[in-house]
């Protein structure tokens, strides 16, 4: 298996020997341009936002694996309400207990999906729990110190969207949404005899691991590696595009009732900035757009910007993340504008 898979790597590294002659030729101009200004801001930027996810990510890898070493498939299940709609309500208010930042939170509900926590309950956790703690909550006050319906309406709206979604979740989604669920799944073929499933190995493999401190730090360290190439792809495209995009076009984009709603939503997107941090960088725009359009801002980047779409992508099936995508920004925009012809 491991030669195969080094072979599959050597197929990739192969054409790249006929690009170095290219790269030597044209070093002079290549250095050039590495030293422009344009590059070294876009080596900032990118340097920010990855310095910025890196701690909460880590953060959340370090849980993941304590509860693949504490927490039993037997205690998620006697911990999971039997209630959708209690289990919801719990799993929107877990953030108070876990404030971890969207970053180290796929990894943590990856691993309670994978020890028997509801669809439903793990989707509710990952959209609420970036947004309605107590950090991000003090980050939003002292951004907005003279306007705290911003942060209300912010954790409010957080919440009521994270609960919907969920409640959808339980509805319509009848399959495991893992790419790889390690959940053992057993056909049988003839009387006494089960044939398990490809993905029960990985399984068995984790019940017969040896706890200790050593398996421990492994698992922790394979999570970071195997979550934060998402990481450092997302945040290189952010970069290039806050970088060879100007502000000042992106703003004149949101000169609308709902262009405003489209620019401050598709710009959470693209920045992928921590929850912690985004309402200083909402701040500034405060004089610009309306409470609507800042709350769609504030509530939106935490439950789905780039970097988080390909660590969906990464954790949950396509078509899944697709339509969670497709229902946090209706709802968002549903919500955000609710409130701003109420507020």
């Amino acid at each position: 298996m491991k030669m195969a898979a080094n072979l599959k790597l050597l197929s990739f590294l192969i054409p790249c020997a006929f690009l170095v002659p290219v790269l030597i030729t044209m070093a002079p101009d290549l250095k050039e341009a590495w030293n422009s200004e344009a590059l070294q801001n876009m080596k900032t930027v990118f340097i920010g936002i990855f310095l910025e996810a890196a701690p909460f990510l880590l953060m959340g890898v370090l849980l993941s694996s304590l509860m693949q070493w504490f927490v039993s498939e037997e205690m998620v299940r006697k911990l999971t309400p039997k209630n959708p709609i209690g289990g919801v309500l719990v799993a929107g208010l877990l953030g108070i207990i876990f404030p971890i930042c969207e970053c180290g939170m796929i990894p943590v509900v990856r691993r309670l999906m994978h020890k028997g926590m509801p669809a439903y309950i793990a989707v509710t956790f990952i959209l609420s729990g970036p947004v309605v703690n107590p950090i991000v909550f003090t980050a939003t006050l002292l951004a907005f110190p003279s306007h705290p319906e911003i942060t209300i309406a912010r954790m409010g709206l957080a919440f009521a969207v994270a609960a919907s979604i969920g409640m959808l979740v339980y509805v319509f989604v009848r399959r495991n949404p893992l790419r790889m669920p390690k959940v053992a799944v057993t056909v049988k073929t003839h009387p006494g005899f089960k044939m398990a499933q490809p993905h029960a190995h990985a399984n068995a493999h984790d019940h017969n691991h040896v706890k200790n401190w050593r398996s421990f730090f492994i698992h922790a360290g394979d999570e970071f590696v195997d979550m934060s190439k998402y990481l450092v792809i997302g945040a290189l495209i952010t970069a290039c595009i806050q970088t060879f995009i100007s502000r000042s076009d992106l703003i004149s984009l949101g000169n609308g009732p709902v262009a405003s709603y489209v620019f401050m939503m598709g710009f959470a997107y693209v920045l992928s900035l921590c929850s912690t941090s985004d309402a200083f960088v909402a701040s500034a725009f405060s004089h610009t757009f309306a409470l609507g359009p800042l709350v769609s801002f504030l509530v939106l980047g935490p439950m789905l910007d780039f970097k988080s779409t390909l660590m969906l992508l990464s954790t949950f099936r396509t078509r899944f993340v697709i339509g969670l995508s497709l229902a946090i920004i209706t709802l968002v925009f549903a919500g955000s504008s609710l409130i701003n012809l109420l507020v």
